[in-house]
């Protein structure tokens, strides 16, 4: 088995590599903003002033830069006011719009947005501190897998798709390259995580035939006012519809990983758990797991596109438009198609991946679970045994009365008694009496 998932993994990975090096844009120095037009450079400033004197809608804004041309000057900005306007309030950090000649005027710079580095260096602290806590060792692998997935978001797909590559096919070779380098990287090299990358694999070639089939069914061009911006701004011909289904494969791919790895795992711990279930066994136990699982990853992913297009729906649901309408517009197809598709490839993951999981993990030899050390059984308590105490011979009761005259054997043995104290009355009365005088004899008695 390990050999057949080589055989199978090893050229998708090779493809995935030598599909990075020919989309990649050796060569092409990507355009500035200066270049495109952009002719903006960020300032940041800090607000220590606002006065209300510049008009009904308008706020005087004051502000001392601290980095550019001319750094430690203070300069005053009007500025919007009304709702769905920024409220300044003194000691705010700013960054500022510099467009023009003059870096000491006034007029050369705008209040664009708020400075939020040291917030969300404080949130990435957090994040990380958790992870690392909860996961430890493994933890530290998953934020390196993490920061790997950024550095291929940015030095590949990014700079690939502004130099007019095709973005469908720049989103499935980084999508491959995303998920080998996490996958590997996080769970290690083994049978379970070579299953679960072929699990991934298969539910994203199923959701970009899906999009791609249905996207061109529903006339979705991929252009909005972000998308317009961008293709205006770089004058090159972007496959906007790729863009779109670029879009969709990246998005979905985070959730794969997760569906992809908790099946396998799944599937080889029931393994562990009891060895002798066949395949068709583990593959219905796991696929019971799958449905408890399926249900809460789908509205997941559901609700996340809904809740980054949020402000379009309310925006449409002004319009006073019926139902149907707002359902096939542009903006709102194009999140529905995302959310279909990407929900059904998310769905086929859970069959697909459980099936090659047991198809593996029943002609894999598993070690059994090891059974956990018992606890020592603990010393028995020296008890104090208490031995009945002997029962004291009462000693026998001094006998009354005169031994001439005898005494009672109900009380006990007889003892002789000692001492003056202890005669007998009798014997002392007789005593105390007086001894008659002797008895002369006459000497004429013959």
């Amino acid at each position: 088995m390990r050999t057949l998932l080589m055989w199978l993994l090893v050229p998708l990975a090779l493809a995935t590599i030598v599909g990075a090096a020919l989309l990649y844009p050796f060569g092409v120095e990507q355009k500035t903003g200066a270049e495109v037009g952009l002719h903006q450079t960020p300032v940041e400033a800090v607000v220590t002033g606002v006065a209300e004197n510049c008009g009904e809608k308008c706020v005087a804004v004051t502000v001392r830069m601290t980095d550019g041309a001319a750094s430690g000057q203070s300069i005053t900005i009007p500025s919007v006011k009304g709702p769905g306007a920024p409220s300044f309030g003194l000691g705010d950090e700013v960054v500022l719009s510099y467009a023009g000649s003059q870096p000491q005027a006034a007029e050369s710079y705008q209040i664009v947005d708020f400075q939020r580095g040291w917030s969300l260096a404080v949130l990435a602290l957090l994040f990380a501190a958790a992870v690392l806590l909860l996961g430890r060792w493994q933890g530290l692998a998953a934020l390196g897998a993490l920061l790997l997935s950024f550095v291929v978001l940015v030095l590949f797909v990014m700079p690939s798709i502004l130099a007019g590559q095709n973005p469908l096919m720049v989103a499935v070779v980084g999508a491959g390259l995303i998920m080998f380098v996490v996958l590997y990287l996080t769970h290690g090299i083994s049978a379970r995580t070579s299953t679960a990358v072929l699990g991934t694999l298969v539910s994203l070639a199923l959701i970009g035939v899906l999009g791609a089939v249905f996207s061109a069914l529903s006339s979705l061009t991929g252009i909005d006012d972000d998308t317009t911006n961008l293709v205006t701004l770089l004058g090159t011909d972007i496959d906007t519809r790729g863009l779109l289904l670029a879009g969709t494969l990246i998005g979905a791919l985070g959730v794969l990983d997760d569906v992809t790895v908790t099946q396998t795992s799944a599937v080889w711990e029931l393994r562990r758990a009891n060895d002798k279930l066949t395949w068709r066994e583990l593959f219905a136990a796991g696929s019971r797991i799958g449905r408890d699982h399926m249900s809460s990853v789908v509205n997941t992913l559901v609700m996340a596109y809904a809740g980054a297009a949020l402000p379009l729906l309310l925006a449409i649901s002004l319009a006073g438009r019926s139902l149907g309408e707002v359902l096939t517009a542009q903006q709102i197809a194009q999140e529905i198609v995302r959310t279909l598709v990407g929900s059904i490839g998310l769905v086929a993951a859970i069959p697909v991946t459980t099936a090659l999981a047991a198809l593996i993990a029943v002609r894999q030899e598993v070690a059994p679970v090891s059974a956990p050390k018992p606890d020592p059984e603990p010393e028995p308590e020296t008890k104090t045994v208490k031995r009945a105490a002997k029962p004291v011979k009462p000693r026998p009761a001094r006998i009354e009365g005169d031994l001439f005259t005898g005494y009672d054997p109900d009380k006990g043995p007889w003892e002789r008694p000692s001492g003056p104290a202890s005669e007998p009355r009798a014997r002392r009365a007789a005593s105390a009496r007086p001894v008659p005088p002797a008895r002369r004899r006459s000497s004429g008695s013959p």
